[in-house]
């Protein structure tokens, strides 16, 4: 039997989402500028709100938060230095090896559950690299934190947690650099001000793709210094822009609309989690989600990832494979009845009631 879903049900990313109505309008409606000239005034009104959100004293417009990545690596490292991260972070997994070919440094991974670690781990880390004589050591710069962490299933990074971890790395002569793709989920997961773990960094930034709902844009704060070294390699990777207000407005509007509402995404994950955890062949990584993010093994039913997914699709639901897991990302175009229709989906293709369609457009048994 295979069914014909009203519209296509969007979980594979938080990077699906399109820009509202409003935010549409405020777009429409933007002043703007040269933004490679600084006089954009709506790119310069968000960068100053950024850096005044994070505490930090400046900070910096670019398109894409994986130009923040490359160019926060090429401000703080020296070629041959050595990156400390978990060993599933953005920067190893999913930038194509992008800051091995712009910086021209290696990454030192640490292995963790949740994609978060501890000042031991990052001790014996730094002692992994140095325990050799001069000069076959390896000096190390940077330590790589990423909040929400993504592959770690939108684990929230504790105050605490941070707090630890970047003592140990100031102390060891290292700078913390935060990706903060998803910061303002952890904010609003654990309560705790943007500024609160932007003070633990030295650099940090924050994407407007994802859950906030732009179509274009992420801001990158620190230090005055910092940002002076970063606005001259932002152009030496060619991500200057010209009337960049048009894509920033878009992002002024999310911080005014977008931020709160984080929450009911948050609960709508909790919602997909409960309504999935008690049914045959589902196994759960995290029973309660910490955030927008819901991966779970489908093994036990008999069926390999893709092949669940395949069937999920003929009812009309899209979600993504990571790590030998189905992972569902909840965002604003996730409507509550999106989540009761995903559990009822993943229901029936667990008890082997949906086929898949075959090369040829022809359904297939599920078996």
């Amino acid at each position: 039997m295979t069914d014909a879903p009203q519209r296509v049900v969007p979980l594979t990313s938080d990077t699906e989402t399109k820009p509202t109505a409003a935010m549409r309008e405020a777009i429409a409606n933007a002043e703007v500028g040269d933004e490679q000239k600084g006089e954009d005034p709506t790119v310069n009104a968000l960068q100053a709100r950024v850096a005044k959100m994070l505490g930090k004293e400046a900070a910096l417009w670019f398109h894409s938060g994986s130009i923040c990545n490359f160019v926060a690596t090429k401000v703080h490292t020296q070629p041959a230095d050595a990156v400390i991260a978990d060993f599933m972070s953005h920067i190893i997994r999913a930038e194509s090896g992008g800051i091995a070919m712009t910086s021209g440094v290696q990454v030192e991974p640490i292995e963790t559950e949740r994609g978060i670690f501890t000042s031991e781990q990052l001790d014996a880390a730094v002692r992994r690299l140095s325990t050799v004589p001069v000069p076959y050591s390896q000096p190390s710069r940077l330590t790589w934190i990423e909040q929400t962490h993504n592959f770690g299933g939108g684990s929230v990074w504790s105050l605490d947690e941070l707090t630890s971890v970047a003592k140990t790395s100031h102390d060891r002569g290292m700078v913390v650099h935060m990706d903060g793709a998803r910061l303002l989920n952890a904010c609003v997961a654990s309560g705790v001000d943007p500024a609160e773990f932007a003070a633990r960094t030295d650099s940090l930034w924050l994407d407007f793709t994802k859950g906030l709902g732009a179509p274009i844009g992420a801001v990158m704060a620190g230090s005055s210094e910092f940002i002076a070294k970063a606005r001259r390699m932002k152009h030496v990777f060619g991500g200057a822009m010209r009337q960049a207000g048009i894509a920033a407005a878009g992002c002024l509007h999310a911080l005014d609309h977008h931020v709160d509402r984080l929450a009911e995404d948050h609960e709508n994950a909790r919602r997909l989690a409960k309504g999935i955890q008690g049914i045959d062949g589902i196994d759960l990584a995290t029973p309660v989600p910490e955030t927008n993010m819901v991966f779970f093994d489908v093994s036990r039913s008999g069926l390999p990832g893709p092949a669940f997914l395949e069937r999920l699709a003929v009812l009309g639901i899209k979600m993504g494979y990571v790590r030998g897991r189905i992972r569902a990302v909840t965002h604003l175009d996730v409507t509550s009845g999106d989540i009761e229709r995903s559990i009822d989906a993943i229901g029936r293709v667990a008890a082997a009631e949906i086929t898949s369609p075959g090369r040829d457009g022809s359904s297939t048994s599920a078996y």
